[in-house]
């Protein structure tokens, strides 16, 4: 094959895939050309870009999953290539062939490879025949598989036959539940891969997910970067990933890694791509999926084996050998990523878009950031709630284990609730540590975390987040604008002041006796305290509290409370005796009203399922309001009647909007 020149690439994605290809791109001085709806015209991957050109407003299918408007600003930017990212197109024939028909070089496999692979049915039918393990499945309709309900091995996991990342993907326990979930699991895959087939196949309980990263070139060279274990996952979504698995014993390694291989050559795979196993407690392990893109976690490969996927992705796409052998590669240490949420685990892990106040990466050693933001910005209801991911290496497991918590506490975002600290709790949890997970880890285990998180934050001196609280807000406006006269930031008082500050609802008295620039001396409660103004740059704050050097991050949010990030963990406070100019004080509005039906999030709604007149009971989904790639379900609380529906199918809501009135 031809080496073809490639001067500049179009990515058709956005947010950290975008960034982290862009990033490759200025490192091979290609060009990089960015896309962006409306709503991501400040967003990072455009200001990264050498160019950017618009896709409008709309839904996904109007702009990023538009083969049209991708193909059209490609053609417009003059580029030589697409790479896809992952998610919206990545795994797209029509994309692959689009390119092709406009002379475009499509970074990743044909759309025959993608074809035989990206359908989860047909790739079981492939793998079957080149003798590789499978579960039980059942493919068809939703009418024969319902026909053959009786004789399936409950419990069952249906899947998206074009889908990944979880979506379409639920267990059903018995056969009542099963053409709810069918319907449920066929619409959530129209509405992300736009195509709404699913399958039926066998639930292995307790399992482990492995999967093997792979690359082929056009000279039938097909190499494995060994495995990465992703075992930790919520509602299907992997959000925690190691490499090696500390599960797979040398030999079980070797025959996982030459199976994704022989599976490759069968089927001419050429780029980069995922083969994906399932593995029972008996270390049997069967053909789950293949992934004909680069996956989300190829950073954790990337660490431990020093080759950059992207890169060999282009080269290959070029139609170059590859440059390495599988002798050549030789992994070192042990590579563990964390992704970082926009979900409140407190609150059932609902999606929290928002702004983000303050956003700082940890300088930590041996560790890597893949990010869709680099500073504040406001993150949408309307994409996946990924903010980040955080890679650390180490040179054995217990070694990056410590460097992720180290990192995770230096990981500073604001303004919106995290996962941050929920990842914090499970990579210092026994089991995980131990190694005693399977893929429903994060559910039975999930009050011991939730309690080992309260336990975490109950368990930081109140008074010393006050004394930081105290700090920032006296001198917030000195050392932001300069003003030279600290008392125009202290208030009305003059020698002594007695103030309450709330945190997180709790009340703290506080009796300040000395205040001067730079220095505060008082009792919170009734203990005394001391804090001094060390050092603040872009929302860093260090002090001497008591005697000893502290660093904390201060941000103000859009309600005018303070936000203080201490050992690690954000924490609200504000002054009760000044007014809040973005509270509405004649508001009247109960919030434990139930007859007003509220979103819990912002979002869209996507179903109604009632109608004015109709008597609910307790437990009732009404509303279904999708946010974040993730539909959540709003129900009655107790036994009502519909007196009115305030909002319609397709609507944008936020988390103060009434949805229905009830009677």
């Amino acid at each position: 094959m031809n080496s073809k020149r490639i001067n500049k690439v179009l990515i058709a994605n956005r947010g950290e895939i975008a960034v982290r290809v862009i990033k490759t791109l200025h490192k091979l001085h290609i060009a990089s050309v960015a896309v962006f709806a409306d709503d991501d015209a400040n967003a990072l991957h455009r200001r990264m870009a050498d160019e950017a050109y618009p896709l409008g407003n709309g839904t996904l299918k109007d702009t990023y999953l538009n083969v049209k408007k991708i193909i059209d600003a490609a053609l417009d930017a003059g580029a030589d290539a697409i790479h896809p990212g992952f998610g919206f197109l990545s795994e797209s024939p029509e994309l692959a062939e689009a390119c092709e028909a406009n002379n475009l070089i499509f970074i990743g496999p044909d759309a025959k490879s993608m074809r035989l692979m990206g359908n989860k049915v047909e790739a079981r039918k492939i793998a079957i025949k080149h003798g590789i393990p499978v579960t039980f499945g059942m493919m068809g309709s939703h009418d024969e598989i319902l026909a053959g309900a009786d004789s399936l091995p409950y419990p069952v996991l249906i899947k998206a036959a074009a889908g990944g990342g979880g979506k379409g993907m639920h267990i059903v326990w018995q056969k009542e539940d099963l053409k709810n979930e069918l319907e449920r699991a066929s619409r959530e895959a129209e509405k992300y891969f736009g195509d709404g087939t699913v399958f039926v196949e066998q639930y292995i309980e307790q399992p482990r997910h492995i999967e093997v990263q792979v690359l082929a070139d056009h000279f039938g060279n097909v190499i494995h970067l060994h495995e990465r274990e992703c075992t930790i996952q919520r509602r299907y979504q992997k959000i925690i990933e190691e490499s090696p698995s500390p599960t797979l014993t040398d030999e079980k390694r070797q025959q996982l890694c030459e199976t994704a291989v022989k599976l490759c050559k069968a089927i001419g795979y050429r780029n980069a791509g995922t083969v994906e196993f399932i593995v029972d407690n008996d270390m049997n392990f069967y053909f789950l999926e293949m992934n004909t893109r680069i996956q989300v976690e190829h950073p954790v490969t990337e660490m431990r084996t020093g080759i950059d996927i992207v890169e060999e992705q282009i080269r290959i796409a070029r139609g170059k050998a590859m440059g390495w052998t599988q002798e050549n590669i030789q992994p070192q240490g042990h590579a563990i990523e964390l992704r970082i949420y926009a979900e409140d685990p407190e609150n059932g892990f609902l999606p929290t878009p928002g702004k983000v106040t303050a956003y700082h990466e940890p300088q930590v050693r041996g560790t890597r950031v893949d990010s869709s933001i680099d500073g504040p910005c406001t993150i949408s209801e309307a994409y996946d709630p990924m903010i980040a991911k955080l890679v650390c290496h180490g040179k054995d497991r217990q070694v990056a284990l410590e460097t992720a918590r180290q990192a995770l506490k230096q990981f500073i975002i604001q303004g919106l609730t995290t996962n941050k600290a929920y990842l914090w709790e499970v990579i210092k949890n026994e089991d995980f540590i131990g190694n005693n997970i399977d893929t429903a880890f994060c559910v039975t285990h999930q009050e011991a975390l939730l309690n080992a998180l309260k336990e975490s934050r109950n368990s930081q001196n109140v008074n010393d987040i006050v004394a930081a609280f105290l700090m920032f807000d006296f001198c917030k406006r000195q050392v932001e604008q300069r003003t030279e006269n600290v008392w125009e930031e202290i208030g009305y008082w003059r020698y002594r002041m007695q103030l309450t500050v709330d945190v997180e609802g709790q009340k703290v008295p506080v009796d300040i006796f000395a205040a001067e620039a730079g220095r505060i001396e008082g009792t919170i409660g009734e203990t005394p305290f001391v804090v001094e103004f060390l050092q603040y740059d872009k929302k860093q704050l260090k002090l001497m509290l008591n005697g000893r050097t502290e660093t904390v991050y201060c941000s103000v949010n859009d309600e005018q409370k303070t936000i203080v990030n201490f050992h690690g963990l954000n924490f609200t406070c504000h002054r009760t005796d000044q007014l809040n100019d973005a509270f509405d004080y004649a508001c009247k509005e109960t919030v434990n009203d139930k007859s007003r039906l509220v979103s819990p999030m912002p979002g869209k709604v996507v179903k109604i399922n009632v109608k004015e007149g109709d008597e609910v009971k307790e437990g009732t989904v009404m509303i279904v309001v999708e946010a974040m790639k993730m539909e959540n379900n709003i129900v009655a609380t107790g036994k009502a009647k519909v007196k009115k529906i305030l909002v319609a199918e397709g609507q944008m809501v936020d988390n103060k909007m009434q949805l229905i009135e009830l009677e």
